[in-house]
């Protein structure tokens, strides 16, 4: 769905829009999408039909093209030279690809399912920064962990305490974004909050939600997907409010 700033009741359909499937028309489940502004399109992890999928946002589109098969997707990536990372939950890794290419290059993980710091249980959301470094939401370790490049193991930079509510700790983390200062913002999506990790800290802070499970303006219901604007408005994915909230974060 496309919606315009300041309109929150006339959304337009950009990509699916035909019921649950695997035809080139249709989508199944998408987790995540991202915008290559070269091709003006939508990169889409088409998540229960196993694919990533491209669909250009030019008016008259009705069908995407398959980039990437067989693969049990869920976040994704794109770096300023254009090459695109994707976590794969079946494998518990995530591999860059040059745009076209099937294969990839194992970034992350990759050693089997497991907490170990070669290992991922459950890599979801990812972000990429200037460095090429990759964040991995570690879902099923309740930790976001970092795999500087060619690294053959990653660093935990928020969480890996256990699942629990302390500042220590996250529980299901999900969305991700990291600022140019290194900042890590993430989707505390079981605690329903948002935390903030400084770099380097051993605890965050809770900068959204955090007031328990429900529908109220300060509160989430399982918030999964985070993003910022440019003026730095906080936006967040609140999965069973059904709903995106924007904050202003100070």
């Amino acid at each position: 769905m496309q919606w315009k700033n300041g309109d929150t009741t006339n959304g337009q359909v950009v990509a699916g829009g035909k019921g649950a499937g695997n035809g080139s028309h249709q989508l199944d489940l998408p987790t995540d999408v991202l915008i290559d502004k070269e091709t003006d399109s939508l990169i889409i992890c088409d998540r229960k039909n196993g694919r990533v999928v491209r669909w250009s946002r030019r008016s008259g589109t009705t069908q995407g093209e398959i980039l990437i098969d067989n693969i049990r997707c869920y976040g994704l990536a794109m770096d300023e030279q254009r090459y695109l990372y994707v976590s794969d939950i079946g494998k518990n890794e995530v591999k860059r690809y040059l745009l076209g290419e099937k294969n990839g290059t194992l970034v992350a993980g990759g050693n089997g399912q497991g907490a170990g710091l070669n290992q991922l249980n459950g890599p979801t959301y990812l972000f990429v920064d200037r460095q090429r470094n990759v964040y991995v939401s570690d879902y099923e370790n309740h930790r976001v962990m970092k795999w500087d490049k060619g690294a053959t193991e990653g660093i935990v930079v928020a969480g890996g305490q256990g699942r629990g509510s302390a500042l220590t700790q996250l529980s299901s983390p999900q969305g991700l974004f990291v600022d140019t200062l290194g900042t890590l913002y993430v989707a505390d999506t079981s605690n329903h909050r948002v935390m903030r990790w400084t770099q380097g800290a051993k605890q965050g802070t809770v900068i959204a939600g955090g007031n328990g499970k429900g529908a109220g303006a300060n509160q989430f219901s399982y918030p999964e997907g985070l993003s910022f604007d440019r003026h730095g408005n906080l936006y967040v994915a609140d999965e069973w409010n059904h709903r995106v909230q924007r904050f202003s974060i100070e």
